[in-house]
């Protein structure tokens, strides 16, 4: 065997492994994601790999019991954070200012900064953290400039309503991880789409808040509820919308 026969051999399966660790698009469903559990939370692991834009992605929910122990005061030295609550009352702590935010609560968490998470309410917590890491250089200067860390919750924006229902727009600015990252929230009060099926250069994520909701993506369509949610790579052509004449909400976040 000759020695070019030998280095192809020996570079497939790990440019297979590399391959593997790109991120599908399609659903995620909250149900599928294994719970492990500890004294004072529990946790899922649910997404992990690579994108078009990050080198690096990961997403998992926590839940603090009613009670629970602070997380260890921490910071990132080159991973940036989106963190949702998804239930519960949440104490949070940049660089030693608290906030507390509830349900739909969003942080927008820059790297380098000391941050801890805790339980300020009478039940549970439960919150997704999204850490990612771009493939192009940081630029936390950048990040600093378009307003650094943010911490906002529904009662700080303003709802507008639409014919279809209505929407809150969360923040849409570059970070120091991305040259774009933009969130909002769609209500939708009727069955039917929130808009035309397009593409575009950013990769997106739809989690759904409330109700029942349908997505096509690349021409396969899914369902999902609340807690389940939708990834859609870049310049995949996607179209998501209500799929019951009850109202629905969802978040949309999206970045390059």
């Amino acid at each position: 065997m000759n020695t070019v026969k030998i280095i192809v051999m020996i570079l497939l399966p790990i440019f297979s492994i590399a391959q593997s660790n790109t991120i599908d698009s399609g659903v995620y469903k909250w149900a599928d994601h294994p719970v492990k559990k500890g004294e004072d939370r529990e946790s899922r692991k649910i997404l992990k790999g690579s994108s078009p834009h990050f080198e690096y992605i990961s997403m998992h929910a926590t839940t603090q019991y009613k009670g629970a122990k602070p997380s260890t005061e921490h910071a990132n030295k080159d991973i940036e954070e989106v963190i949702l609550v998804k239930e519960g009352k949440m104490k949070i702590t940049i660089e030693g200012d608290s906030k507390i935010l509830s349900k739909s609560g969003v942080i927008l968490l820059m790297p380098q900064q000391m941050h801890s998470i805790e339980n300020a309410g009478d039940g549970n917590l439960t919150y997704f953290v999204i850490q990612y890491r771009a493939k192009k250089e940081m630029n936390i200067e950048r990040g600093v400039i378009n307003g650094g860390s943010l911490r906002l919750t529904p009662e700080d924006l303003t709802f507008k309503p639409s014919s279809k229902g209505g929407g809150m727009a969360y923040f849409d600015r570059a970070t120091a991880m991305c040259e774009r990252y933009e969130m909002h929230i769609t209500q939708l009060d009727k069955k039917g789409p929130s808009h035309k099926p397009h593409a575009h250069i950013e990769t997106e994520i739809i989690l759904v808040i409330s109700g029942e909701t349908e997505m096509t993506i690349a021409g396969t369509t899914y369902e999902a509820g609340p807690g389940d949610f939708y990834f859609a790579n870049s310049q995949e052509m996607h179209g998501v919308g209500n799929a019951l004449d009850s109202t629905c909400s969802y978040f949309a976040f999206k970045w390059f």
